[in-house]
């Protein structure tokens, strides 16, 4: 299977429950809820994206995709190689050939989805950040990432789901001030949940 990847990077993590950690991005380009393109954000399931995804680089298959991932990792720096593998929506194109690529590389693999798109088996970390609308087929992970608020969707109603962690992250644009408050406030009075901020845009880094 030949993938089309938009972006391959070394960074730190910035948000969520590994922030702040080395890791590769893999991000895959295309998403089942938007298309990408400004003129059809109105019309799309998910409005809010800050994320580009669209065109990218063709890789022939899974092994030659995934040596150029490890490729990226500090050759003598230690620690765990992390990559993350993100788009768009990773579950379109993340296979079981890919993901056993990377573990040959001695990769950990943590994915970042919607949770709309059932994902294959061999994961490491999944982090599913629903979306209002949407029906969840991921619905037991490592953590649940709530861009918030958003209309349609009371994050307690998520909390019978089998995760480990549960973020609260404020949305972006020009209301973040308000609604970064909401988040604070909705985590103090509901400690089960945890603030994750975009620390990457805090920073400065990719």
């Amino acid at each position: 299977m030949a993938y089309t990847v938009k972006e391959l990077f070394y960074t730190l993590q910035g948000e969520g429950g590994q922030a702040g950690r080395a890791a590769i991005f893999l991000r895959f380009a295309g998403c089942n809820l938007w298309s990408g393109r400004e003129a059809d954000r109105a019309t799309a399931q998910c409005r809010f994206c800050d994320t580009d995804f669209v065109g990218g680089d063709k890789f022939a298959d899974a092994d030659i995709l995934a040596a150029a991932v490890a490729a990226l990792w500090p050759k003598g720096g230690g620690g765990q190689p992390l990559v993350v593998v993100t788009g768009g929506e990773p579950g379109l194109q993340l296979d079981e050939a890919l993901i056993h690529a990377l573990h040959r590389w001695g990769l950990e693999i943590a994915v970042e989805s919607n949770g709309t798109i059932a994902l294959p088996d061999g994961i490491d970390w999944v982090c599913i950040s629903p979306k209002a609308g949407t029906d969840l087929h991921i619905t037991a992970g490592d953590e649940i990432k709530l861009v918030w608020p958003q209309a349609g969707i009371d994050p307690t109603s998520l909390e019978r789901l089998p995760f480990r962690h549960y973020f609260l992250q404020p949305m972006d644009g020009p209301d973040r001030a308000a609604h970064m408050q909401a988040c604070i406030s909705f985590c103090l009075t509901h400690p089960r949940w945890r603030l994750s901020l975009q620390t990457h845009k805090i920073l400065g880094i990719p």
